[in-house]
């Protein structure tokens, strides 16, 4: 089963056991979801009713944890931890895998340097099995590891959810996109009219010059032989003079 699969299967889970509750049962599963090692979509539980309720509150920190875990990185959280609840182990890996898909939403090569900046690793080597058993192995990612260049090659990552405000931005993308794509495809379809004329002309002047040929051919074998039916009365009128000199023409 596949990622996206797996996202939408917890993320009703979730939204179904979070619809009904408020206060500190909401709060528990408000946990228990950020912890949830294959959840990485938040933005479902996030507009839920009864989670925008808890905003000034004294459990509006949790909306804010939440919102980090949908949008945010390791190292927002780090400024801001001082306003938002601390985080349990499998909460700050789960930030971290989080942090390398939006480093992944804008650069397709991953410097090590940079990644063991943003996620507080100490070495390649530990950065590289935090990749491998952490991000990869999970399915979030998908790559290559460059040792020689230190970095790391993405070939596939999973979404994140939208930063509000980010879907206009995002539609802007995706029409220009659509439009490139448009005249990409008029372009195409040009070139393929245009060789599809050279190749009729081609075709037409193939046959011109296969029809002149077989014309000079027979004009060639008709000229033959008239040469030779010239040839063979010019040798009988000769030996004809010769056996009867007396022979008047």
């Amino acid at each position: 089963m596949d990622i996206e699969q797996k996202q939408e299967e917890h993320i009703n889970h979730f939204v179904n056991q979070a619809s009904n509750l408020d206060g500190p049962s909401l709060v528990t599963v408000i946990n228990d979801a950020i912890s949830h090692p294959s959840l990485f979509a938040f933005s479902e539980i996030l507009s839920l009713p009864n989670v925008t309720q808890l905003q000034g509150t004294e459990y509006s920190r949790y909306i804010d944890l939440l919102q980090m875990f949908a949008y945010g990185t390791w190292s927002e959280y780090k400024s801001n931890a001082s306003n938002l609840p601390p985080l349990a182990p499998d909460q700050a890996l789960k930030l971290k895998q989080l942090t390398v898909l939006t480093l992944a939403e804008t650069n397709k090569v991953l410097p090590y340097d940079g990644l063991m900046q943003e996620l507080d690793v100490l070495n390649v080597r530990e950065l590289e099995d935090f990749l491998i058993n952490e991000c990869m192995y999970v399915g979030i990612v998908r790559g290559k590891l460059d040792q020689l260049r230190r970095c790391f090659q993405v070939q596939f990552a999973a979404g994140r959810d939208l930063r509000p405000g980010q879907l206009g931005s995002m539609i802007h993308t995706l029409s220009n996109w659509l439009s490139t794509s448009d005249n990409l495809l008029i372009t195409i379809q040009d070139k393929i009219k245009w060789a599809d004329r050279m190749s009729e002309q081609d075709k037409k002047h193939k046959k011109e010059a296969e029809e002149k040929l077989e014309e000079a051919k027979k004009t060639l074998s008709l000229k033959k032989s008239h040469t030779m039916s010239r040839g063979g009365l010019t040798y009988e009128a000769m030996r004809m003079r010769r056996c009867s000199p007396n022979l008047v023409e």
